[in-house]
């Protein structure tokens, strides 16, 4: 293994610890969504950081400029295991209990949680929506693959009503949830998805990822939407970053 793999795998690592743990705001180096730790100074705030600011295949991104491809069905394999739910105060995370995962082209990725952001962070040919679900997978390496979906203010979610009922509402606040959440539930009829390499949208901003952006939007209610952002407190999106060389396959 020569020294540009081993230094990939371990910023891999490290954005694999960030994202499938329970990384608080209050631990490490602290950065957030607005002032001198928003987004602009994350690559300024800690070395760890520095790919936030000099990467090339950064997340999120506004999808257009579609190629199309003979793109492989996702084969989801998903169970009831959402236990454990968590104000990281950053977002509000639900993390999974193991036997549940994708299949993308043949390779298999284990869902480690889900969360969310409102706004949303990526867009689709310029139209943002009111809230964005992140669904969060790691194969045996590390190697990171994020299903992202789109919610559209309408009718009221069901997937969302037993999470949002025992929302945590201070950071660092775990709740237990009685009955596990299905990440099953909350995916669209219809799967067809774009496909990007991307990274993290939060910092260390690790590239390297593969995002399923389902194309599909689902629904959540206004009262649901409001309720997510009233927790958080702030907008919890990071600003479009640019496509540069990359395509976007669908």
């Amino acid at each position: 293994m020569n020294h540009a793999q081993r230094s990939r795998i371990a910023t891999l690592a490290t954005g694999l610890l960030t994202i499938t743990g329970v990384a608080f705001a209050g631990s490490g180096p602290h950065w957030g969504y607005a002032g001198p730790e928003g987004p602009v100074h994350w690559g300024e705030l800690d070395q760890q950081f520095v790919t936030c600011q000099t990467g090339k295949n950064q997340s999120p991104v506004d999808l257009a400029g579609f190629v199309t491809a003979e793109l492989e069905p996702i084969a989801f394999h998903y169970v009831a295991g959402g236990v454990d739910e968590v104000n990281n105060g950053h977002t509000i995370q639900v993390n999974y209990e193991p036997g549940s995962s994708i299949t993308v082209n043949g390779h298999e990725y284990a869902l480690k949680q889900f969360h969310f952001h409102t706004p949303s962070e990526n867009h689709i040919s310029g139209k943002a929506f009111p809230m964005e679900a992140h669904l969060v997978h790691a194969d045996a390496d590390g190697n990171l693959a994020v299903v992202a979906l789109m919610f559209e203010q309408g009718a009221a979610n069901p997937a969302l009503a037993d999470a949002w009922a025992g929302m945590p509402t201070e950071p660092g606040a775990e709740h237990r949830l009685a009955n596990p959440a299905s990440a099953g539930d909350l995916l669209p009829a219809e799967r067809d998805y774009y496909r990007f390499d991307g990274s993290l949208t939060t910092p260390p901003c690790s590239e390297g990822v593969v995002w399923l952006v389902m194309k599909q939007p689902v629904s959540a209610s206004k009262e649901q939407i409001q309720r997510f952002a009233e927790v958080m407190g702030h907008p919890n999106n990071r600003p479009i970053q640019p496509l540069n060389a990359r395509v976007v396959l669908q």
